[in-house]
């Protein structure tokens, strides 16, 4: 049976995205990065979208499939704070001042 992108739309969670695409997982990296992996896949999704309008169905799943194993890969060996996937991790804190700003007179 083969998968269809109607399918895919009805997926709502980390775990069952690695499901639809039978990607190993290891649970413990998406249970701390979920919202971070999720994130960094759909901006894959939106530039496969964007630069791929004339793929057939099963070749966009194809690439979604591979985007979800590269978001997934990008938090095996970093942070979500290097990746800074989030508005919050981005935005310099308008409260602290830094040790380098301080100066003794």
């Amino acid at each position: 049976m083969s998968k269809t992108i109607d399918e895919f739309k009805k997926l709502n969670d980390a775990e069952e995205y690695f499901q639809f695409f039978e990607l190993p997982y290891d649970q413990k990296i998406v249970n701390v990065n979920r919202l971070h992996i999720l994130k960094k896949f759909s901006q894959y999704i939106q530039e496969i979208d964007e630069q791929s309008a004339d793929l057939t169905a099963e070749e966009k799943l194809n690439q979604y499939c591979l985007a979800l194993q590269k978001a997934y890969e990008v938090f095996l060996e970093s942070t979500p704070q290097e990746q800074k996937v989030f508005k919050v991790f981005k935005d310099k804190p308008k409260n602290v001042i830094t040790l380098t700003e301080l100066s003794s007179d």
